[in-house]
């Protein structure tokens, strides 16, 4: 038996994409706040205008720094399929595409709102002031993007943060507004309407949408990262890993020998491998586990890996549970895997392989996250 792992990748990336796009958000609702602010030339003695203009400037900037850091930390993560042309070509993702393509809309507006801001002097400050009113298009659509592509739009902080940055959006658009009132009153009873029924509507498809069972699937998700069934699941009270049609797994923890086979591919123009393992679960759980491997090959027989993807579920939904591989230590890979419901396991699999029949064989055991009774355990390899 031979171990099939070397060593772990870069699986931080992941959350550095989550967590900057939503510093991205918050940054860019301050920016267009100061901006709201800036444009009815406010001022008091302890914030001069300059010092307003100043920060608007800055925070915009800023904002760009951290799209950047989203839209490369999610490209080179590569667990979702989405590459360097999505982040400026709309709606031609594999996944996705209605709700990353919003992102890349956002995205280019605002390449162009800095763009026309470091050539204001050359375009004239009438031209650059209508180019700049595209700011408040920018926001409400990078708004939706991140509810509709985020996978952590369900998380409390994250629709906390979403509120907040309605709510101070909406503060600023309706001082605006009150500002220099009764003047163009037409214009200010609109946009006063606008700003009433756009929360709403939003509210309205969140629940309906991003927020309800199966949503992964209706948005988009390629088939490989989509559970098969786990939106029935959700939408009938069951917890994840169930069905009305087939056995499900157990309540966690539970442990499972596994069995099955392996399967390599040829190295591609960049060195690099995928290591296929499909396998089924047995000793009390039936199911199936898949885990795919992507790396560099070694001279061991092993893979220094870049990525791992897990797939986990019941025989009748057998990728009910999906994530990636977080840990690798010789033949034991550890993995957090999550189901569309929002349920979560830990995964701790020994594998090993026979290269000479490409078999696979070993154990896994499976916890809940705040599982204790995993700590301490120990097996040999």
């Amino acid at each position: 038996m031979n171990g099939i792992l070397a060593s772990s990748g870069p699986t931080a990336l992941w959350y550095l994409a989550r967590g900057s796009g939503v510093v991205a958000m918050l940054l860019l609702t301050a920016a267009v706040a100061l901006g709201i602010v800036t444009s009815v030339r406010w001022s008091s003695p302890r914030w001069p205008r300059f010092v307003v203009e100043f920060l608007h400037r800055n925070v915009a900037l800023l904002t760009v720094v951290f799209l950047v850091i989203h839209i490369a930390t999610v490209v080179v993560d590569g667990f979702a399929p989405i590459g360097w042309k999505d982040a400026v070509l709309p709606f031609a993702s594999a996944y996705r595409p209605l709700w990353l393509g919003l992102g890349a809309v956002a995205f280019d507006l605002i390449l162009a709102l800095v763009a026309t801001s470091l050539l204001r002097h050359r375009i004239g400050h009438r031209t650059w002031r209508v180019l700049h009113w595209f700011a408040y298009v920018c926001w409400p659509v990078a708004m939706v993007h991140g509810l509709g592509t985020g996978t952590d739009t369900k998380v409390g902080v994250v629709l906390i943060v979403n509120v907040v940055c309605v709510v101070a959006v909406l503060a600023a658009v309706w001082w605006r507004l009150a500002v220099g009132w009764p003047a163009r009153t037409g214009v200010r009873v609109a946009a006063l309407g606008v700003s009433i029924v756009a929360p709403v509507a939003l509210a309205i498809w969140l629940v309906s949408g991003p927020l309800a069972a199966g949503w992964a699937r209706t948005a988009g998700t390629p088939q490989r990262l989509l559970t098969s069934s786990s939106g029935v699941a959700a939408a009938s009270g069951q917890p994840a890993g169930t069905s009305r049609s087939g056995p499900s797994l157990p309540s966690a923890p539970f442990s499972a020998t596994v069995s099955g086979t392996s399967a390599q591919s040829q190295p591609d123009a960049a060195g690099r491998i995928t290591i296929q393992l499909s396998t089924t679960l047995s000793g009390g759980v039936s199911g199936s586990l898949d885990v795919e491997l992507r790396g560099r090959p070694l001279e061991t027989g092993g893979v220094l890996l870049d990525q791992g993807t897990v797939g986990l579920g019941p025989t009748s939904q057998p990728d009910v549970y999906h994530g990636r591989v977080t840990a690798l230590r010789g033949s034991e890979l550890l993995a957090d895997v999550r189901a569309d419901s929002g349920a979560a396991l830990e995964v701790d699999m020994r594998l090993t392989v026979d290269h000479s029949t490409n078999r696979v064989s070993g154990s896994l055991r499976a916890a809940s996250p705040d599982d204790e009774s995993r700590e301490g355990e120990t097996e040999s390899d």
